[in-house]
């Protein structure tokens, strides 16, 4: 047997049927009319987003969408955000039906002369990545006859400890190197752009409050130094994000109130150039992998060599991080659950296995379950960032999972 995450808190102490906002699991796939299924619970995100508001200094709060941009679910969180930062063409399109394009921010080390237009055009701000994409993007605006909107992104010369993906202090496609950060403001403010600050982005899936903290006093000391080298103060500062959720067994939960305490603390003793800065942090998984549960059917239960398989009708190509194909080394287990009955002891270890014809379509390895019979549910939880948008959809041919959004 091997170990699975903890059930997120909403789900922790139910008994019985699964039930998510009000509807047990099986009425949601009745509603929705199949399996595969995702089932977004939006009042765990506007728990989560009141939390960071109760938590946080007056900052701005950005939704990365990347980590879920099911149109349902970016109308009903756009409301409760300050901006939205989006990672290509097809992003800013959605991003701008819910926001003004003022709130809209484009970050991306690959961004094609027809994306900077679109952004120039519609006067979302660009985050750019170096000093070839500004000048690309300089001439997109003059032959536009538009000023770009401009901020830079900086790759910074610190990290941030414990991250599940660091994003800084090493070589990087993301961003300027800290040391040319301050010539390119200058050369950005020299041509007349209309520059908007600096996006320096350390790391993310963190969960050791202290190494954010650390981060983040690092992040405006080096915010306030790139100011003074450039001789020009930043409007804005986007702190990155980095806070984490608990997908695994030993895991420990994200102590946001700390981290707030501690920046609020940080903001208040800024150095002086930075004194009209605005601050924002930029959150994906944070808002909603907690909220996500996906529902899938079991269409057959066997055995192999002494080893007892639940076959689902569900797999990585909706789901690849439960699998442990999207950026995790050591395979772990996603919290799972059999829907109909939660709460009940475990009787059975079971490997809960998708229709794919690949050893890697493995949602839980060797976990421990009730029962499992033929045409249950099984509920893997922590499915509301980076599930169905960040999945191989195509491979094999399997119909896409049904996505809801809960009132």
């Amino acid at each position: 047997m091997k170990p699975m995450g903890a059930l997120p808190p909403e789900f922790a102490q139910q008994d019985g049927p699964l039930n998510i906002a009000g509807r047990s699991a099986d009425e949601w796939v009745s509603h929705a009319g199949d399996t595969p299924l995702f089932v977004y619970d939006m009042a765990i995100v506007a728990a989560r987003i009141a939390r960071f508001r109760g938590a946080m200094p007056a900052i701005d709060l950005h939704y990365a969408i990347k980590a879920n941009p099911h149109a349902d679910l970016l109308a009903a969180i756009a409301p409760l955000v300050d901006g939205l930062d989006v990672a290509s063409s097809g992003e800013l399109a959605k991003a701008m039906t819910v926001k003004p394009a003022a709130s809209v921010s484009f970050a991306g080390p690959g961004k094609r002369d027809d994306e900077l237009a679109a952004a120039i055009t519609a006067g979302a701000t660009l985050n750019v990545e170096s000093e070839g994409e500004a000048a690309r993007a300089f001439a997109i605006g003059e032959r536009l006859g538009l000023v770009p909107r401009m901020a830079v992104r900086v790759n910074p010369d610190i990290e941030l400890r414990g991250s599940g993906m660091r994003m800084g202090g090493r070589a990087s496609p993301f961003g300027v190197d800290a040391v040319r950060a301050a010539a390119l403001v200058k050369a950005i403010v020299a041509a007349g752009a209309d520059w908007r600050g600096f996006h320096i982005y350390a790391g993310s899936q963190a969960l050791d409050a202290g190494a954010i903290v650390e981060t983040q006093a690092a992040t405006i000391a080096l915010a306030a130094r790139l100011g003074e080298e450039a001789g020009v103060a930043p409007p804005l500062v986007n702190l990155g994000g980095g806070f984490g959720v608990p997908y695994f067994a030993g895991d420990v939960v994200l102590d946001v109130e700390h981290v707030g305490d501690a920046l609020g603390k940080s903001l208040d003793g800024r150095p002086p150039i930075l004194a009209e800065t605005r601050f924002a942090i930029e959150l994906g998984r944070w808002l909603v992998a907690e909220a996500g549960v996906y529902l899938t059917r079991v269409v057959d239960v066997k055995q192999s060599q002494g080893e007892g398989f639940v076959i689902v009708d569900g797999g990585l190509n909706h789901q690849l991080a439960a699998s442990g194909n999207f950026g995790t080394v050591v395979r772990r287990n996603y919290p799972i659950a059999v829907a109909a009955r939660m709460g009940a002891g475990p009787t059975d270890t079971v490997s809960v296995v998708g229709p794919l014809c690949t050893p890697l379509d493995r949602l839980g390895d060797k976990v421990a379950l009730p029962s499992v019979q033929v045409g249950e549910l099984v509920a893997i939880f922590m499915a509301g960032a980076y599930g169905a948008s960040a999945s191989p959809s195509a491979f094999l041919g399997h119909p896409a999972a049904i996505e809801i959004v809960t009132a």
